[in-house]
């Protein structure tokens, strides 16, 4: 079962149905719900408050999580305690991701390296760790949550930062990290058996515009991964293994990302996240032989033999967004939405519908992710624009240059 909505819940769930699985996704926000009924039965968090009695009743094997707001449901420990598989880390584990400072401690302790990094309460202890620290800092909600009350404002002079700090919500505090440049990507394994499978080197277009230009997104909006299960860049050896010891402590088992930035040659932490991602996480799961079995076997913290398919060496990703985006306080209406031709790779639609008429029509920000793998990065990037370049709705655009900076890791 797949805690989630739109074109995650579609993408992960059409791939492990692909793959022998019966599917069904618990919708868990209001919109997005048309594509997970194309994989199989949904259920709405209205009529269903909890799903763990469904979880039961449908002797469900696994539950796969979205994001890591399902911890903090009234229903959590109920999921927990059901014995169910969970593809994600739960209790102490989850503190890596959720709480940023801890992510730091972390890095602290296991001598990783981590960008200077402060927390404020409120505006005035923000202003004079600034005037003490005159540098421009990565501006975060101190707690990861896709409901925080700041979300990431990366600020590129003393002078951005300055200016934000007057206008950020201190609801929680402010979480204030170095800003150490543009040269980021990250790795993504599965922790499992207490041992580290790498599986990805990706990279994720985080702003809005071409040219890495505009304001970084509420979700990128363009994506690579590598096959990379040698860890050929070495993020995982320099950032994920020297954790082992905590990993196992925390009982940790679950797909763990690390998103970095090199400076001075060396990877420095800015994140770690608990999920397969939700533009990565599709195309990881094209790129296993067996992955119902992977996620299976790695919700219920056994060993592992990762299998990958010949050839699909890298994937790429592209979002088409709707009206108003990145700018979600504008909205348009509910648009048509046209395709010319038959599709060559996978497209997951997001916040899209179904009309009376039978035909596709857009309801919000993000329409739909374009996937496409291939032996090498070149053809899998064609494709997928090839693929894009046939869904038309007024208003909407997609990044025309995934690609063309930022990879290799580690370059801008």
């Amino acid at each position: 079962m797949v805690l989630g909505v739109g074109s995650f819940a579609h993408s992960i769930g059409q791939t492990l149905a692909g793959a022998g699985a019966n599917v069904s996704t618990y919708l868990t926000r209001n919109y997005g719900h048309f594509s997970p009924t194309l994989v199989g039965e949904t259920f709405s968090r209205d009529a269903f408050p909890s799903p763990v009695p469904l979880i039961r009743e449908k002797k469900i094997d696994a539950v796969i999580p979205q994001s890591i707001d399902w911890a903090f449901q009234p229903w959590a420990n109920d999921l927990i305690k059901s014995g169910v598989g969970i593809f994600s880390p739960t209790g102490e584990a989850m503190r890596i991701e959720r709480e940023r400072d801890f992510a730091r401690e972390l890095c602290a302790k296991f001598k990783i390296p981590f960008p200077k990094s402060f927390v404020a309460s409120n505006r005035i202890e923000a202003e004079k760790i600034l005037a003490k620290n005159p540098q421009p800092f990565v501006i975060k909600n101190p707690l990861c949550s896709p409901t925080s009350p700041i979300h990431t404002i990366l600020c590129e002079t003393v002078a951005d930062t300055r200016a934000w700090l007057r206008h950020v919500n201190y609801a929680e505090g402010v979480f204030l990290q170095e800003y150490l440049g543009r040269a980021e990507a990250g790795h993504i394994a599965l922790v499992s058996g207490g041992e580290i499978h790498s599986l990805v080197t990706n990279q994720e277009y985080k702003y809005a515009f071409n040219g890495n230009m505009g304001i970084v997104a509420g979700a990128p909006l363009g994506g690579i991964v590598e096959r990379d299960e040698n860890d050929k860049y070495g993020l995982a050896r320099e950032l994920i293994h020297p954790l082992k010891p905590w990993l196992r402590e925390s009982k940790f088992n679950g797909p763990l990302q690390v998103t970095a930035i090199k400076r001075g040659g060396k990877w420095h932490v800015i994140e770690y996240n608990i999920r397969i991602g939700v533009t990565s996480g599709p195309m990881i799961l094209r790129m296993l032989k067996n992955p119902a079995q992977t996620v299976l076997r790695t919700a219920r913290n056994e060993r592992l033999k990762l299998e990958f398919n010949n050839k699909l060496n890298f994937g790429c990703s592209l979002t088409l967004t709707g009206y108003g985006y990145p700018f979600t306080q504008v909205r348009g209406p509910q648009l048509p939405l046209e395709v010319d031709g038959k599709f060559g790779c996978d497209v997951w639609w997001n916040e899209v519908a179904r009309g009376a008429d039978g035909k596709l029509f857009s309801t919000g920000h993000r329409i739909a992710d374009v996937i496409a793998l291939a032996p090498n990065l070149k053809t899998a990037i064609a494709k997928a624009y090839a693929n894009i370049r046939k869904i038309r709705v007024v208003g909407s655009y997609f990044r025309t240059d995934v690609g063309q900076s930022l990879w290799p890791p580690g370059t801008i």
